[in-house]
């Protein structure tokens, strides 16, 4: 192989592997940002069916970019992974082009929410790398690892069992970079906010559901008096952009309203004092195994006199488990749209402290306990 090309297969692999290496990283941050990601694509192309599938497609798809990087690095099972990077970009290029090209989906989520890019960005990206990737393809077999076999799949080996731990850990304990909108330190209220004299796009957010065997739709804004989760299986979102504007908000559709339809948002956020929001996606009737974390965290709350909403869709059960576990009728529970809940908390139940609508500090379900300790350690 000339000294040319010798220098630009080593220049490609650095490129692709550190470029993998990377993307995984990123989005091995929020495996459920990238599983919601997938969802979007299957409720577009009708396949519900994999919904249920998405964190696990997630997590292996993560995995493998990682893994598939340390190999083109070292040099390990190149004819092998050669023709894995290979699919595994012609199959991200379509998907970055299908989002170009029908307009349905504006962010692609190769680096996660972290570093958002557009369609167009992602599109242009996958086209680059493909040009690396082809590279390589074509001297696969010229390829050799300087290290030895056994060197090699040590590092792999250790490489997948930190990659599927840090997934763990960010799945039970919420991620270590908070890259999304509800970020401890921010303000919520403000979060929603345009900035001066912008413009903001118009939507119209439409949802389909199935009960009793029926087909049923509704708008955001106006949903059935007696919807749960139990009765209503989700089938897809529909987004219809209106008219275009010139600037985007942070936080979108975060609505909290009473399940008398009263809309209690602004009061929340501007609340005097401290106040908890219960985030969750849905719990058992049963006892939970953190339940006693949370009677800390309940004790907490009441010790510094701070009120505490319940956020969610799933009244009936939330309503049972308030009775199992014998909460004042006085915590309300309200109502939020389930993308809203879904981007708040990424564990279930994920619980926030608010003092004015500024977040404090938020919590999975696995550090209840920490975050009681936080509330006593307030000084006054």
């Amino acid at each position: 192989m000339a000294p040319i090309q010798t220098s630009f297969l080593r220049i490609s692999r650095l490129i692709v592997g550190v470029l993998f290496i990377f993307s995984g990283l990123i989005k091995a941050n929020d495996p459920l940002g990238l599983s919601y990601k997938m969802q979007e694509f299957f409720e577009i192309w009708g396949w519900h069916y994999f919904n249920d599938f998405s964190l696990a497609l997630s997590i292996a798809m993560i995995t493998f970019e990682i893994i598939a990087g340390i190999a083109v690095l070292v040099g390990w099972k190149m004819n092998l992974f050669s023709w894995l990077l290979l699919l595994l970009t012609i199959f991200f290029t379509f998907l970055t082009g299908y989002a170009v090209f029908s307009g349905k989906i504006k962010e692609c989520g190769c680096f996660g929410n972290c570093i958002p890019l557009t369609a167009n960005q992602s599109f242009y990206k996958d086209l680059m790398l493909m040009v690396f990737i082809l590279f390589i393809f074509a001297n696969r077999l010229k390829i050799r690892s300087r290290i030895s076999s056994n060197l090699s799949i040590s590092i792999l080996s250790i490489s997948l069992i930190a990659t599927l731990g840090f997934q763990w850990y960010v799945l039970r304990y919420l991620p270590v970079f908070d890259c999304l909108p509800y970020k401890p330190g921010k303000n919520i209220s403000q979060e929603m906010m345009l900035p001066p004299g912008a413009i903001p796009d118009s939507m119209s957010i439409g949802f389909l559901y199935e009960k009793g065997g029926k087909e049923v739709s509704f708008t955001a804004d106006k949903f059935p008096e007696d919807f749960n989760e139990t009765d209503y299986h989700f089938i897809k979102r529909d987004d219809k952009l209106i008219r275009k504007g010139n600037a985007d908000i942070p936080i979108k559709d975060f609505s909290l309203t009473t399940m008398g339809g009263s809309d209690t948002t602004e009061a929340i956020l501007t609340a005097d004092g401290y106040s908890g929001l219960f985030f969750t996606k849905g719990l058992p009737a049963t006892v939970p195994g953190w339940n006693a974390e949370f009677l800390l965290l309940q004790s907490a709350l009441e010790k510094k006199k701070a009120t505490m909403s319940i956020v969610t869709s799933d009244y009936v059960n939330i309503g049972r488990w308030m009775e199992v576990n014998k909460l004042p009728s006085a915590y309300p529970i309200l109502k939020c749209d389930f993308v809203a809940i879904k981007t708040a908390a990424r564990t279930n139940p994920t619980f926030y402290l608010l003092k004015k609508g500024t977040i404090l500090g938020k919590w999975s379900y696995a550090n209840f306990d920490k975050a009681a300790k936080f509330i006593n350690d307030i000084k006054e």
